[in-house]
């Protein structure tokens, strides 16, 4: 680890404190000159340290960037493979890569403050303007079987609604398999890919990729998607008086929490809009209107077709969207 590195990880553990320039040396082993260069070479990337005669260096408490040494002391897990991108395609490719390589294991996590060709489901494209969302890729290694996998997802958005409550106090709606809303509009998509052991049917490793809207940046949605597309926060200062570092920590924290033993939370079913509605399913290009019952133990969704019967949907035979419109 570099002295800059070093030095920013002692500042964000410290955020708003004046640490001298003599302590910080003592503390990283290094000279007051190399204090001074990694202090300048951290302005030069946009960070706030204040500093003063006889007074030493402070890191702004409302520095809000991403980065490495600011997330890892709010994880459970310091120890955890972090890598950050400024850009990178896909989180999830990039998490995929290094798990395949061995580079990163279990708990292990890919963060970028933009995707180029971020990935929804079925090839959908995730849209992920600079700096306006998080954008994380978390590996799990849960030894389940196939059947289990939808659990995973269920999972990984209940993390991401305890996560958003704890951190920002915002309690978001859940939509039935993947999806979080505030307010009536889509915020946070989940993207589960798995690779799995096909002799065992069991997944080797799984691929947890998470998408928030922390606020819209003018101009970055297609017009066709513009009011189904919400966020967090109605602007870039509103979004800027969260901890990002901290909500990306928190989403990790809960996922491994969440993911130790797999079972549907009551979070993800209290908080789902689904059931009780009329909804369309939509299989391929065929579509029909059924009404949604309950969420099972499982987690798939039961739905009770036109002519009564009862049908159990998993995320890989459908997409489920509720009906605005009636009929």
């Amino acid at each position: 680890m570099t002295v800059k590195s070093k030095l920013l990880e002692l500042l964000e553990q410290h955020k708003g404190e004046t640490l001298s320039g003599q302590a910080i040396a003592t503390e990283l082993a290094c000279t007051r000159a190399a204090v001074w260069k990694a202090v300048k070479s951290l302005r030069e990337e946009g960070y706030t340290i204040e500093a003063g005669p006889n007074k030493g260096y402070m890191l702004a408490k409302e520095t809000n960037r991403l980065s490495v040494e600011g997330i890892r002391p709010f994880l459970a897990k310091p120890e955890a493979v972090v890598k950050l991108f400024k850009e990178v395609d896909s989180t999830n490719q990039a998490a995929k890569k290094l798990a395949v390589s061995g580079e990163a294991g279990h708990g292990a996590f890919v963060i970028a403050q933009r995707q180029t060709a971020g990935r929804g489901r079925r090839g959908r494209t995730f849209i992920s303007p600079e700096d306006a969302g998080l954008y994380l890729s978390v590996i799990l290694e849960p030894s389940e079987t196939l059947k289990e996998s939808l659990l995973l997802t269920t999972a990984a958005a209940t993390a991401v609604y305890k996560a958003v409550k704890k951190v920002c106090g915002i309690s978001l709606d859940i939509k039935w398999v993947n999806d979080l809303y505030n307010q009536g509009k889509k915020v946070c998509g989940i993207l589960t890919e798995a690779i799995t052991d096909f002799e065992g049917g069991t997944i080797e490793t799984a691929i947890v990729g998470i998408g928030i809207n922390l606020y819209h940046e003018p101009g970055s949605f297609p017009e066709e998607i513009k009011a189904v597309v919400g966020a967090l926060y109605g602007d870039k200062a509103e979004a800027e008086r969260i901890d990002r570092n901290l909500l990306a920590a928190e989403i990790v924290n809960l996922l491994l929490e969440e993911t130790r033993e797999l079972k549907l939370s009551k979070e993800y079913v209290e908080h789902n809009i689904v059931p009780g509605h009329k909804i369309q399913i939509i299989d391929g290009e065929r579509s029909r209107f059924a009404k949604a019952i309950s969420i099972c133990p499982d987690g798939r969704l039961l739905v009770e077709e036109k002519d009564g019967s009862e049908t159990r949907l998993s995320f890989g035979e459908v997409s489920v969207a509720i009906e605005r419109h009636g009929g």
